[in-house]
């Protein structure tokens, strides 16, 4: 009989039978992917954000490709959590694997009303919170940018639901470290480490950006080197898990997202590129294992050699 490690990991409280998580905006609303394998092997997926009222999103074009990444301004673009958990949760009851639903909002009012509607439902294992967002009572500044305020976030959110709390934090400011220890103090229960990288891009010939928002949020592999130091620099720096995000695309990145003390990883762009990538590494970090004869995910999280 072969070998089987065991890939279990715990994340805050919300334990899944591997690492290997789907991220937010990548994996539609849950089922999409179904044709191309069973998402019940997968550790947990993360749906599309998700708000309180239905939003639109930005009028196109709205993505454009860049060297090694994707450029994306969606807007947030959904159908609203009520919608959601009406209409598109029903249809994820084949699927095994625990849900986890992104929620994002106008105002802090807004996100602890989403977190009151999503503790009435138990298929829902878990919430993200999605600080990257702008506060329109602020004058838009995203709420991840200020640690007050991303701590009031997630005290509400954490306020409203016995679910396990995970806060994805942006790139985008001076020290994501004042940004991680604000909400880890706050309540949350585990952090996302990271989100999309502000950037543009231009269409020389028209002389038009290639976004009609003109900025938008840089993903793929060319944020991983970034994307891993910052993952590497907040598990240093808060007691509770990580999950490690931003251009993996194998087992091999996600390896080394383990490596600097992830303890479980999302996979995004790839995704897009590739419809079987999460289950790719799911088996990639198998067959590693059994390889290298280690039993337990848990003995590579963390161990990076830096002497």
């Amino acid at each position: 009989m072969a070998f089987l490690p065991d890939l279990s990991v715990d994340i805050g409280g919300l334990k899944i039978k591997n690492p290997v998580i789907t991220a937010s905006g990548t994996f539609g609303y849950g089922n999409e992917l179904t044709p191309f394998y069973d998402p019940s092997l997968l550790g947990a997926i993360i749906v599309k954000g998700l708000s309180l009222k239905p939003i639109p999103g930005n009028p196109p074009p709205r993505i454009a490709e860049t060297p090694c990444g994707l450029l994306n301004a969606i807007g947030l673009a959904n159908i609203g959590i009520k919608a959601f958990i009406e209409e598109r949760l029903p249809s994820l009851v084949k699927i095994k694997a625990p849900i986890i639903t992104n929620i994002y909002g106008h105002n802090i009012k807004e996100y602890a009303e989403i977190a009151k509607r999503i503790e009435k439902v138990d298929r829902i294992a878990a919430i993200e919170i999605n600080i990257s967002c702008p506060n329109v009572e602020e004058g838009g500044m995203a709420f991840g940018t200020d640690p007050d305020t991303a701590a009031k976030v997630t005290n509400q959110v954490v306020k409203n639901t016995t679910k396990p709390v995970i806060v994805k934090l942006t790139p985008n400011v001076t020290d994501i470290t004042i940004i991680a220890k604000a909400v880890e103090s706050a309540g949350a229960q585990a952090i996302s480490v990271t989100n999309t990288i502000m950037g543009m891009a231009v269409d020389v010939t028209t002389r038009r950006p290639k976004l009609t928002n003109i900025i938008g949020g840089l993903s793929g592999p060319a944020i991983k080197p970034i994307a891993l130091y910052l993952v590497h620099k907040v598990v240093a720096n808060v007691r509770i898990p990580v999950i490690g995000l931003g251009g993996i695309m194998d087992y091999h990145d996600a390896l080394e997202f383990l490596l600097v003390g992830a303890r479980a990883i999302q996979v995004g762009t790839a995704n897009l590129i590739n419809p079987k990538a999460a289950m790719e590494i799911v088996n990639g970090l198998t067959d590693f294992c059994m390889r290298e004869k280690i039993g337990n995910i848990n003995e590579i999280i963390g161990s990076l050699k830096t002497k």
